[in-house]
């Protein structure tokens, strides 16, 4: 019997032993806090939101010019630097002149031959003008002598057409800007003898300032497009950088496309920047943010008070609306509007001043306490967002679906 009685009591103590241990105060069965949930919080609020299409666009110069030389000949001198900013009118490079200015010497020195064969054949006519009076000669005489005065005249005329040829040519072996921009690097060096049938000129030179940028958008927003347009507004349009968190630079919708590109639905339009300072440089990618249109008036939360899950059992959008008597929340479900970045309009289910969650609203369930800090606690503001103090061996619950 006493052999029984101890094997009894080993038992009864290894089974005490496998029970687990009571929970440790302020912890739940769920490993959850059982007081207030610290959470930070922001108001909605009434104003204006910007209505934006985002796209993809490439910076394009206003004018690409490749210079080229319009004579053949030499090149002598080179004027630019290479990436140098130019203006129009400004030398770029010279040509040997001396061919041409042989040319116009030759033309201009016809010229004046044919002046004076003109001038001596006009003195013969009037001459025998007065001698058919008197009948001293034939009238065919004075026809012969009248059609040579036209004939010196059409060559004084093709005299001067080949003097002002021979000026331009000469004026063409100064190659000037024909744009203001930023010269490339030199296709040909001085030495060269250069041709107009040359491909790649002598130089190219990109306008900058101002500078364009060409993006695409849906077809679906040629028609509110279009219609602001032609009410009168001014577009803007933003320029970011490849991440598309650095803004580079603010312009204006210059113009849009005449077609719609049916093998991808979309239609080009182009974005004119002043480029003061250089940022935007030709075929740089950048993301476009293109204000279509502002909303006046909206109910403005923050994006991060958004949550998505099945509180009543039917998938929906929703809020966690912080109740300012007894601070504890209520799913509100919400139906939201235009987002601009990290704020979203609310068309149904919020209203201006209400106090919504947007941190620690994973570990929340409808009706539950939350404890807010001091400075949300007189008065919720958005874009506040106090830190959220966790308790070691917390588990958290995925973000959107409140425990059920």
């Amino acid at each position: 019997m006493l052999i029984v009685a101890a094997l009894l009591v080993l038992f009864i103590v290894y089974e005490h032993g496998k029970q687990p241990a009571a929970a440790p105060p302020g912890r739940g069965a769920r490993g959850g806090q059982n007081g207030p949930v610290a959470v930070a919080v922001a108001s909605a609020v009434t104003g204006n939101i910007d209505v934006k299409i985002p796209a993809l666009g490439t910076v394009t110069p206003l004018a690409t010019v490749t210079v080229r030389t319009q004579i053949t000949g030499v090149l002598q001198k080179v004027f630019f630097t290479e990436g140098q900013m130019v203006h129009q009118g400004e030398p770029l490079a010279q040509i040997d002149p001396r061919p041409y200015q042989a040319a116009l010497q030759q033309a201009q020195g016809n010229l004046k031959r044919d002046q004076a064969l003109l001038a001596d054949a006009r003195l013969d006519l009037k001459r025998y003008e007065g001698l058919v009076k008197e009948d001293s000669i034939a009238q065919q005489q004075l026809d012969t002598q009248r059609a040579l005065v036209d004939q010196y005249v059409g060559t004084i005329e093709s005299d001067e057409g080949q003097v002002n040829t021979a000026k331009v040519n000469l004026v063409y072996t100064h190659i000037t800007a024909p744009v203001t921009g930023r010269v490339g690097l030199r296709q040909v060096d001085p030495g060269n003898y250069v041709t107009p049938s040359d491909t790649n000129g002598i130089v190219l030179i990109n306008q900058l300032q101002p500078i364009t940028i060409i993006f695409s958008v849906p077809e679906d927003n040629v028609s509110p497009l279009m219609k602001r347009i032609h009410d009168g507004a001014t577009l803007t349009v933003e320029a970011f950088d490849r991440t598309n968190s650095l803004k580079i630079a603010d312009g204006k919708l210059l113009t849009v496309d005449n077609t719609i590109d049916v093998t991808t639905g979309t239609v080009k339009l182009r974005a004119q920047f002043e480029n003061a300072d250089g940022a935007l440089f030709p075929n740089q990618f950048v993301n476009i943010q293109l204000l279509q249109d502002v909303l006046h008036d909206q109910v403005i939360m923050p994006n991060s008070a958004v949550r998505r899950g099945a509180p009543n059992g039917v998938t929906t959008t929703f809020v966690y609306v912080v109740n300012g008597a007894d601070q504890t929340v209520s799913v509100r479900p919400v139906s939201l509007g235009v987002v601009d970045g990290e704020r979203v309009a609310v068309s149904a289910g919020l209203k201006p001043g209400e106090i919504v969650v947007t941190e620690g609203g994973d570990r929340l369930r409808d009706g539950a306490t939350v404890q807010l800090p001091k400075a949300q606690a007189a008065g919720a503001v958005p874009g506040d967002k106090p830190a959220v103090p966790g308790t070691p061996g917390q588990h958290r619950r995925p973000r959107g679906k409140p425990p059920q």
